[in-house]
Order: structure tokens, then C-alpha cells, then sequence
């Protein structure tokens, strides 16, 4: 059994059934193990490896977690109402729903196909639009529960790329502006039914998305310069905000986003300039 990559606390999210997408590695796995570990059932979503998720399912259920996986692709809308179809055939319902899922298709604009440019609109933005609807549905569907002082939690994992812009990447960084927006919004909009809606926006974590830019000890050194903290993250740094984000020890919290960036934000390459 792989070692796992969390100490959550124990029961934040006992008894609650949690939906999170694009589960099988990375940011979204280190999601899952959390949550189960903090007493929540997961559902995994893949778009295409299943392989990878079972293995994430396994684990959990090996170290006494519930966690069972869904194919969906989110940029399909027939495809969300299925996986939220398969949570209300599998744990009657939701509670919490992570919109992780996303992609990278990068490119200079000049050489930025339209094809590239709206699948990662599809998936970032459009994806986690669909997602967010049917959760909500589901939230209004089943109302308060006994679990939770909230009719339901959306968190979505956007990036410190909603703010900073990224030359290369367009496509990327205007989607994660667009998720920014939207959380923003649902928020305003859910409130008065305690549904709550925040996101994570991480900075640079060790994940297969940006492997590239640390393939060499160079690469890594650069990397480093626009992190003040000293150090990539980790999937499990995320891992461990979301459980609390998604507990009742966040309950007076919607509409906010944590940057867990170990510091890009903050102006970085101002460091012994002032």
C-alpha cells in the first residue's frame, strides 16, 4: 500500500459525501485522501485513467475509508449528470463538492490554435460551471442536513494564475481569471440558501502539470526565485486546506479564496529593492 499523503484531523467531515474531480493524481488525490481521512466518503472522478483512480480508491479503502470512482469527462454535460447520477446512486446525495479538474494547453498567442484555446475553456471554466450547477441542484435538492451547518460546499481549486498574468499560457490564466469571477458570484447568489462557495488557488506544486518547469536542478533553482518560502508545494498542502475549507470550522466563510503559494504573491522579485 502507498504511504498516505496526509495527517488531516479526524473527523471534520464525518458522516458528509464528497464529489471531486479529476481525482486519480496529483492536487485532486491528495484532495481525496484528506477528505476520506477526515471521515468524508469520495467519490473520484477521472476523464480517462482509471487505473490511477482505482488505485487512489484502494488505498483509501484499505486504510478504512470509503471512496468508490466515476468516469466523467466535465466539459460534457451529459457527462457531469451522470457522475451526479452515480453519487445519489452510491451515497444517496452529496455534500461537498471539490471542481478540480483542469488542463494546460500552452502555446505563444500567435501560435495559439482555437482548438487549443476552447478545450481549456471547456474543462477550466465551462467544466466547472456544469459541475457547480448540478452540485447545487443536488444541494437544494436534499437541504439541510445534520452533518454540516451548511447546505452544501463548493470548492474550486483555481491558481495564483487568476491573478498573475502568464505569458504563454492565455488560455490557462483566462480561465483561471473566469473561475475566479464565478466563485465570487455563486457565492453572492447561494448565500441566503447556506450554500457555500470559495476556492484554492495554488502556486507552484509538485504535480505533473508543471513538471516541466523543474526537470533540471536549473529550472528548479529559477522556479524557487518566485517562491519567498523556499520550498515547491506539495499536493497534501492543498490537501489539508480543502478539508478545512470544507468543515464547519470555516462555516462563516463563502466567496473568499486561499493562495497557497508560499509566497509568489507577493511581489517576489521586489525582494532587497525597497
Amino acid at each position: 500500500m502507498e504511504a498516505r499523503s496526509t495527517d488531516s484531523e479526524p473527523h471534520l467531515l464525518a458522516g458528509q459525501r464528497a464529489l471531486i474531480t479529476g481525482a486519480g493524481s496529483g492536487i485532486g488525490r491528495a484532495v481525496a485522501e484528506a477528505f476520506a481521512n477526515a471521515g468524508a466518503s469520495v467519490l473520484i472522478d477521472y476523464p480517462g485513467n482509471r487505473e490511477k483512480a482505482d488505485r487512489v480508491a484502494a488505498n483509501i479503502v484499505e486504510a478504512g475509508g470509503r471512496a468508490s470512482v466515476v468516469r466523467a469527462d466535465i466539459s460534457r454535460e451529459q457527462d457531469v449528470g451522470a457522475m451526479f447520477a452515480a453519487a445519489r446512486d452510491r451515497y444517496g446525495g452529496i455534500d461537498i463538492l471539490v471542481n478540480n479538474a483542469g488542463i494546460q494547453k500552452d502555446a505563444p498567442i500567435q501560435d495559439m490554435s482555437l482548438a487549443d484555446w476552447q478545450a481549456v475553456i471547456d474543462v477550466n471554466l465551462t467544466g466547472q460551471f456544469l459541475c457547480a450547477r448540478a452540485a447545487v441542484r443536488e444541494f437544494l435538492r436534499q437541504g439541510m442536513t445534520r452533518n454540516s451547518r451548511a447546505a452544501g460546499k463548493i470548492i474550486f481549486i483555481s491558481s495564483v494564475h487568476e491573478l498573475i498574468p502568464w505569458a504563454g499560457h492565455a488560455n490557462y490564466a483566462a480561465s483561471k481569471g473566469g473561475v475566479m469571477m464565478l466563485v465570487k458570484t455563486l457565492a453572492q447568489e447561494l448565500a441566503r440558501h447556506r450554500i457555500r462557495v470559495n476556492s484554492i488557488a495554488p502556486g507552484a506544486i509538485e504535480t505533473l502539470i508543471n513538471e516541466a518547469a523543474r526537470d533540471t536542478a536549473v529550472e528548479r533553482e529559477k522556479l524557487l526565485e518566485l517562491i519567498p518560502y523556499g520550498r515547491v508545494g506539495e499536493p497534501a498542502d492543498i490537501g489539508r486546506a480543502a478539508v478545512w475549507l470544507a468543515s464547519d470550522q470555516s462555516d462563516y466563510m463563502t466567496g473568499a479564496t486561499l493562495y497557497i503559494d508560499g509566497g509568489m504573491l507577493l511581489y517576489p522579485g521586489f525582494i532587497g529593492n525597497g
